[in-house]
């Protein structure tokens, strides 16, 4: 493996983490800067699509509509693979993202675990997401008690 390989693998890694960084932090104008203008981004749970969609603009309404409904998220990334072939790239991401949202004066907290399938592209100096498929693969659901 090249130097240039290890460099760019990191670079995959940090554009994954990066985007988990920020939107727990609900920076949405800086997430949208991850993607391409072009971006396509699909979300199925339990195998049925429940989101596509197209454009950094309408991602961006998209984002900051849902993040507006929570009070918290907390993400912690794990396994991830790429596989590069000159300035476009594939890969596998894990997270477990937790959301805290108000529902009738009750903080509810869902916890999701998600397989990321993504396409990458090399554009202007750095690496973007083109096309982001989300696989929310298990889905929990309950009320906190503090």
């Amino acid at each position: 493996m090249t130097l240039e390989v290890l460099k760019t693998k990191q670079e995959l890694r940090d554009l994954i983490d990066d985007y988990a960084y920020l939107s727990d932090e609900k920076k949405i104008s800086e997430v949208m800067d991850l993607f391409t203008t072009d971006i396509n981004y699909k979300v199925f749970m339990g195998g049925v699509m429940v989101a596509d969609v197209s454009g950094r603009e309408n991602m961006e309404k998209d984002f900051n509509g849902h993040a507006s409904l929570v009070k918290t998220y907390f993400t912690m990334n794990g396994q991830s693979t790429v596989q590069i072939d000159g300035d476009t790239a594939s890969g596998v991401s894990f997270s477990q993202i937790k959301m805290i949202r108000d529902n009738g004066g009750k903080d509810v907290l869902t916890d999701y675990s998600v397989r990321y399938d993504d396409k990458y592209v090399f554009q202007n100096g750095k690496w973007l997401i083109r096309e982001r498929v989300g696989n929310f693969i298990i889905v929990e659901a309950r009320t906190l008690t503090v």
